[in-house]
């Protein structure tokens, strides 16, 4: 798919920003802080209904305003697409697909494909589990638009659950409660707990399958990419093949999702249990840790709780691989991303996803920075962000639009020249 026009109202530093875009490249310059990363963002914001930058909405809306619009029109699929997105801190946002309006937002995801890499993916090599969890879900949620229903009502249920243990805490801490009507209010709570634990495995079973069986897709393209990105070998032109094409590679880097669900089936790398097999094992984890649970308030078991272990030369890369080699990574599981969007178009075709490099150049030694350009330079559609003309590699062929940004405005380049 490509964005062919994007028009922003009161968001970041933007009052009004209305920009065509063109197919292949684009490199917006100026200097930071003027307001590249922002635009970038927006489109972000349309495919995955989140900011790579910060988590909550108040921050996208411009100072002294309460409202930010986003519009844009994209071509999938040979058909015109528009998307418009009201963004209101504090109050549910709107949106309209096509000019209709959208029930729940949440139908949004999956129209709209893009992938994106910013200097802040470094932490999904060396941060905490939460942002590879999301790096998870953002991707499933584009490829299979439903388990983000899934994910919302595990979330909700999960939030109740460890309410009530944080209710049973104080009771077991507390005195002992006189009865209410006959009913004693700790065999009451252990009741509705077992109600919970139902609901948890049951959503708990179904979005941990869909995060198992996306991971055991992305690890044979986490592999091609970081010998493409990262290694001699990457650079010969026999491995410049479309993700279709492809055959087995030896690679450094591997993925596997962890689980203690998993680890209580046994389940080998690859192997693909079933729902009901994952349901069994998280309803037994789940009570066999009640107590505990109750002792500290919180749920300890679930999807909730995993991770996606990122693993060079077999060992984890958090705490081994270099810096250099965690970059590598982190750009590898961007392209990997991808690579399998190109596979998996999704009902309306057309699934090649933009390809979005905010400010990424400028971290990425002389090597690196010249292998990614020649990957990405026979993309549909890439948009790139940069403060330095000297940060374009030269191995990005071919036409490229630039659009100088300054505070407030971003004006494409009348001659077109490269940066």
């Amino acid at each position: 798919m490509q964005l062919t026009a994007l028009d922003l109202t009161d968001y970041r530093s933007y009052p009004r920003l209305t920009l065509p875009v063109h197919p292949g490249i684009t490199v917006m310059v100026g200097q930071n802080g003027q307001g590249k990363t922002n635009i970038v963002e927006a489109v972000w914001y349309l495919a995955t209904l989140s900011s790579h930058r910060v988590p909550h909405d108040a921050a996208l809306v411009r100072r002294g305003e309460s409202t930010a619009i986003v519009r844009a029109t994209f071509q999938r699929a040979g058909r015109p697409l528009q998307v418009d997105l009201e963004i209101t801190p504090g109050r549910a946002n709107r949106a309209r697909l096509q000019g209709q309006n959208v029930s729940r937002l949440r139908d949004l995801l999956g129209e709209v494909r893009a992938v994106l890499f910013a200097p802040e993916d470094l932490g999904l090599v060396k941060a905490d589990p939460e942002g590879r969890r999301r790096f998870l879900d953002e991707l499933l949620f584009v490829i299979a638009p439903r388990y983000a229903s899934v994910k919302a009502d595990y979330d909700r249920v999960l939030k109740q659950r460890s309410n009530l243990l944080k209710q049973m805490r104080s009771l077991r801490r507390g005195s002992s409660a006189n009865p209410v009507g006959g009913l004693d209010p700790s065999e009451t709570a252990a009741s509705t707990l077992e109600v919970w634990d139902q609901q948890l495995a049951r959503l708990g079973a179904d979005l941990l399958r869909a995060r198992l069986h996306l991971v055991n897709r992305l690890r044979p393209h986490l592999g091609y990419s970081y010998l493409r990105v990262a290694t001699d070998e990457g650079a010969e032109e026999a491995l410049d093949l479309p993700p279709d094409q492809r055959g087995d590679v030896d690679s450094p880097a591997d993925v596997a999702y962890r689980s203690t669900a998993l680890d209580e089936l046994g389940a080998a790398p690859g192997q693909l249990p079933s729902t009901r097999e994952i349901h069994d094992v998280l309803l037994d984890l789940l009570a066999r840790r009640h107590d505990e649970e109750i002792d500290r308030g919180v749920t300890l078991s679930g999807p909730h709780r995993d991770d996606l272990e990122i693993r060079l030369h077999d060992f984890p890369a958090k705490g081994y691989a270099s810096h250099g080699e965690s970059w590598s990574l982190a750009l590898a599981l961007r392209l990997a991303s991808y690579d399998l969007l190109r596979l998996e178009e999704g009902d309306l075709g057309d699934g090649e996803p933009i390809l979005i490099l905010d400010d990424v150049f400028s971290e990425l030694d002389t090597r690196r920075r010249d292998r990614l350009g020649r990957i990405v330079t026979h993309a549909s559609q890439v948009l790139i962000t940069t403060a330095n003309d000297s940060d374009i590699p030269a191995s990005l062929d071919g036409e490229i639009h630039v659009v100088d940004v300054s505070l407030g405005a971003a004006v494409p380049r009348e001659d077109g020249s490269r940066p």
